[in-house]
């Protein structure tokens, strides 16, 4: 039997006091307040009441830290896939608003619907499938855990709802530590949840892909 359900959740706050986009780059650990998030975050979906089976974690270093306190509740030890990390980004390193205020960096702006300045959507969709997929088929029984980023959750979110993949990105529906929920039927990934169980007042989330 393959998985009951599947949770993408996303990384907690991460320490960043440049307030760079920190992209794929490595030492963006969490903060102090990211650590606790992210057990809000395993305390919600162990209060679901549902056997988790699997977990599956990016390899980047905030996500490898947000699935440890799933770790330490379940008792799993986490699969690192590539597939399920931050995309490429030209703008990685840098401060968002100053960047582009600089008519260098105009042309990456090009094609906002691929998007010109970084990983295309359609392939962060595709390579997200192929994980969950594998994930949800790899889970004897229970729930499925993947502990990603937000832009492969929203990307999925947007082609699972059949909306078009082009968005703005300060509009995105996935909070630090968020919940996305999902199951699988013979006509693909169906949503059943979005939650926000952690606390994020005052949180910094300026470094999102």
């Amino acid at each position: 039997m393959p998985a009951a359900r599947l949770h993408l959740v996303r990384h907690g706050e991460v320490h960043n006091p440049a307030r760079v986009l920190y992209g794929r780059l490595p030492n963006f650990g969490l903060s102090v307040d990211g650590r606790r998030m992210t057990r809000q975050a395993a305390d919600y979906v162990g209060g679901l009441d549902r056997p988790i089976g699997s977990l599956v974690c990016s390899p980047l270093q905030r996500t490898r830290e947000s699935a440890e306190p799933f770790v330490e509740r379940f008792g799993i030890e986490p699969i690192v896939d590539e597939r399920v990390i931050e995309p490429t980004n030209v703008f990685e390193g840098k401060r968002m608003k100053k960047a582009l205020l600089n008519p260098v960096n105009w042309w990456h702006l090009r094609a906002p619907a691929v998007p010109s300045w970084g990983e295309p959507y359609a392939q962060v969709v595709a390579r997200m499938d192929a994980a969950m997929t594998d994930a949800w088929n790899r889970t004897a029984s229970g729930d499925a855990v993947i502990v990603s980023h937000q832009l492969p959750i929203w990307v999925t979110h947007l082609a699972v709802a059949g909306e078009p993949l082009k968005h703005d990105p300060r509009n995105r529906r996935c909070a630090l530590s968020s919940v996305t929920s999902f199951e699988r039927t013979d006509h693909g990934w169906v949503e059943v949840g979005y939650a926000e169980p952690a606390t994020t007042a005052g949180a910094v989330d300026v470094g999102a892909v």
